[in-house]
């Protein structure tokens, strides 16, 4: 039988200024991912090398959400065809399958990102029951950090002098890691989920 409570199916669109392959050229580079994505990239290391063309690299990942834990993962770059598609095999703390596309639609680049994965952490994997939406919520808001640091990267890019570069924000950091968040949306969870129970006795039993 496969045990679904730590598992997860993700999707994840956004919509930026830029062509297809200026963002290919800035997510085929894993090792650059704590300096314009921080607020999730704590650390990044390549292992092994792979092919001319990156298929067959792995990649180290240490990571963060605004939840307090944090996750050792690694992937192996299974296909990338520039500019359109990257697609990775994930093992270690998250198991899965990951496909990034790239399409052009006027001026801006449609990118998608598809995340099949289970938690084999041993904190996701025994509190996940029960907690899904919360976990979902926090590969949320961690792809919408990625959005705006996106959004930052392509203009540092694109600046043409240091000044330019120097007026442009720095990306999110990370969250602190603090128990709190965690302890607060664990309440939330339980909260809401008694209030229903509550509000299931008290229905009316006649219509």
């Amino acid at each position: 039988m496969v045990d679904t409570a730590n598992s997860y199916e993700l999707v994840t669109r956004w919509e930026v200024e830029a062509t297809p392959d200026e963002v290919f050229s800035i997510l085929e580079e894993p090792t650059a991912l704590p300096r314009w994505w921080p607020s999730v990239y704590l650390e990044v290391t390549e292992v092994e090398a792979g092919g001319a063309d990156g298929v067959g690299r792995v990649t180290n990942f240490f990571t963060k959400g605004w939840l307090p834990y944090t996750l050792r993962w690694s992937a192996r770059l299974s296909r990338a065809q520039r500019p359109t598609l990257i697609e990775l095999d994930a093992f270690g703390d998250l198991e899965g399958h990951g496909v990034w596309t790239l399409e052009a639609r006027g001026s801006s680049c449609l990118v998608t990102y598809r995340w099949t994965v289970r938690a084999q952490a041993g904190l996701l994997k025994t509190m996940s029951f029960g907690l899904k939406p919360l976990f979902a919520a926090n590969h949320e808001w961690a792809m919408a950090r990625g959005l705006e640091s996106l959004k930052l990267e392509l203009l540092r890019r694109r600046a043409e002098t240091a000044e330019q570069r120097a007026l442009i924000a720095e990306p999110p950091r990370p969250t602190p890691r603090s128990a709190m968040p965690l302890l607060l949306g664990t309440l939330g969870v339980v909260s809401a989920v008694a209030g229903a129970a509550v509000l299931w006795r008290r229905r009316p039993q006649d219509f």
